[in-house]
């Protein structure tokens, strides 16, 4: 692990995952024929200021490209993110990450740490070998938001702003301004190395029960999304049942269904999911649209996610299957997770 300013007295830790902020191409002025994850993270420090009375620590976790993000590598990030905020000196944690996933890894980790402490996870659309790269300022601005006093919970920085993890969204492929909160809302702006407050940190209270559960866990539940679109249909859902009533190995265990609208389902799709559901798999809806949330129905058949996106869904409900919570345990999740939606 490499370390610069020592003797400083508090610590920021850059935890490197790999992603475009670590990618290099054969010619500078190529921004999207690079490979991913190619530059360690402690070359992407050197040179990165920090604010007096701050030491940086450097330690790689992995080098992906973040479309291939797993659960093994979910696992390895929420440990050491746990053994990094416990350490006294350590005032935050920064996650260097590829754009692809983001907002997936930050809601696992707000999920299943929930910490007092600022975990940030940066990003950059260029490379770092590209003519303008955006991964330096990107991770002076994630540094600046962990050493924030009172900063807390797992956040995203980008392009000068400040993403939640519940609500954090990649919304554009190629611009630098790639991700947007939502109706929520950023929770602040990055000016000069300081942090504009919008409004509050994420909730923070320490390893979540699901924490030891998760980092113990051998294999994680299956959960597939499935879209609901005009003609639409059940087949894969019904494959989906076959294989579980066959007793296949790792065998569906969840179906999240991007739904349209207020969580309404094309006819034959919705039949195929209470099927499922009646054989077993666990089905929850949330909408495909960019904005709102699904308003509950009295009489609906099947639950919904709330202001949860289908990929956060499916995070929720595989960290439900994991750990077997009650029902009503369950339930109240999803609405305290899904309160806000990017």
């Amino acid at each position: 692990m490499g370390e610069n300013n020592r003797g400083s007295t508090r610590r920021v830790v850059v935890l490197g995952t790999g992603g475009t902020i670590a990618g290099r191409a054969s010619r500078a002025e190529d921004n999207i024929g690079y490979t991913a994850g190619e530059v360690g993270v402690a070359e992407l420090l050197q040179g990165v200021d920090v604010p007096a009375g701050i030491a940086l620590s450097a330690e790689q976790v992995a080098q992906v490209d973040s479309k291939d993000m797993s659960f093994a590598l979910w696992q390895a990030l929420a440990r050491r993110c746990a053994h990094w905020l416990s350490e006294p000196d350590v005032a935050g944690v920064v996650v260097t990450h590829g754009t692809d996933t983001l907002e997936e890894t930050a809601y696992f980790l707000q999920s299943v740490l929930s910490p007092a402490k600022p975990v940030v996870l940066t990003c950059a659309m260029r490379p770092a070998s590209a003519l303008m790269p955006d991964g330096p300022q990107n991770l002076r601005d994630a540094i600046a938001a962990a050493v924030t006093p009172g900063a807390r919970g797992v956040v995203a920085v980008c392009a000068g702003t400040v993403h939640g993890a519940r609500e954090v969204q990649k919304v554009h492929t190629y611009r630098l301004d790639a991700f947007d909160s939502g109706d929520a809302g950023p929770l602040a702006y990055v000016e000069e190395g300081a942090l504009r407050m919008l409004r509050e940190w994420p909730q923070a209270c320490g390893a979540t029960p699901l924490f030891e559960r998760v980092v113990g866990a051998v294999s994680w539940p299956r959960v597939e999304i499935l879209l609901s679109h005009a003609e639409a249909r059940g087949a894969i859902v019904d494959a989906l049942v076959a294989e579980r009533v066959q007793g296949a190995p790792d065998a569906a265990e969840g179906i999240v269904l991007a739904a349209t609208g207020n969580g309404t389902l094309h006819h034959a799709l919705e039949a195929a999911a209470l099927r499922a559901q009646a054989a077993g798999i666990a089905v929850v809806r949330a909408t495909r649209c960019a904005q709102g949330r699904i308003l509950a129905k009295p009489g609906d058949a099947l639950r919904d996610a709330g202001a949860l996106t289908p990929v956060k869904a499916r995070i929720e409900l595989a960290l439900e299957l994991l750990s077997a919570a009650a029902p009503a345990q369950r339930e109240q999740g999803w609405r305290d997770r899904g309160a806000s939606k990017g």
